[in-house]
């Protein structure tokens, strides 16, 4: 086991790591890949390679940007599905960071964690959706919403296949190139459709839930699963706070005052009438 030098902290031997890890990427140009992260070892993809992983990441988060404001208006204090979908959402975009080179998920094992706490994560989602749509009286928005529980499920069960994402070397006419293409694009993919489904989910959940409310709040005999809560606003200062470069201009402004030149004040003397 390492001792810690005196004076330093594990994170700042961890971010010191993190440096020389980086630096080890950048000086070598050969495929060199004993001691590095496989995080680290995406950054040494062919740049054709690069160039279409960062398409897939790209539609990812032309998905994930719906989900976000799907749920950004709901207040989830008292809303487990709003919980569980920021948490989907926030690990997917961290194994898409992996596929870069970038983000808080190391090794290919931190990856597979991160799909089986996604199916975890749906696993709960599940039953909260499916108790609001064995309550709704709507057929179709019942059948709906168990049926985009049913895509959150099998996306899930894809996303932990794929999460053994993993740059290998290849021998391409007797060159030796580094390439994950195939796994990286999979288990993209496989995000984007499970992101689709949770968007798809939340949205659902909401409506079935107000047919729920519409139809049996007069009897009062059954209280809601979730509480869906519009976000209250950012509260605004009621007085405009000035800023200090904005009150010096202000003083500036009022105390500039129009110069007038002692001749002219003399003639003018002169030129008035005494009664």
């Amino acid at each position: 086991m390492c001792a810690l030098a005196v004076g330093e902290t594990p994170e700042e031997l961890e971010d010191v790591s993190d440096l020389e890890e980086d630096h080890e990427v950048r000086s070598h140009t050969s495929i060199q890949t004993e001691g590095k992260t496989d995080r680290a070892k995406m950054t040494q993809l062919p740049e054709a390679e690069k160039e279409k992983i960062a398409e897939q990441v790209a539609d990812f988060k032309k998905v994930k940007s719906k989900l976000d404001a799907e749920i950004e208006i709901w207040d989830d204090t008292s809303n487990d599905i709003i919980v569980l979908a920021k948490k989907m959402c926030m690990i997917m975009m961290e194994m898409t960071d992996f596929t870069r080179g970038k983000g808080p998920l190391k090794h290919t094992t931190d990856v597979i964690y991160a799909a089986k706490m996604i199916s975890e994560s749906g696993s709960r989602m599940d039953v909260l959706a499916r108790q609001i749509a064995n309550q709704c009286p709507d057929p179709s928005c019942k059948q709906d919403l168990l049926a985009y529980l049913e895509q959150i499920k099998f996306y899930s069960h894809q996303l932990k296949i794929c999460s053994q994402v993993k740059a290998e070397i290849q021998n391409l006419g007797g060159e030796l190139i580094m390439s994950a293409l195939d796994s990286v694009t999979s288990l993209i993919q496989a995000a984007k459709n499970l992101m689709n489904a949770v968007v798809q989910t939340v949205k659902m959940s909401y409506i079935a839930s107000t047919k729920i409310i519409r139809i049996q709040s007069p009897a009062g005999t059954r209280h809601p699963v979730v509480m869906w809560r519009m976000k209250a606003p950012a509260k605004k200062p009621l007085i405009k706070r000035e800023k200090p470069e904005e009150k010096c201009a202000a003083v500036r402004r009022g105390s500039a005052k129009k110069k007038i030149h002692p001749v002219q004040v003399m003639s003018e003397f002169r030129g008035r009438h005494v009664y």
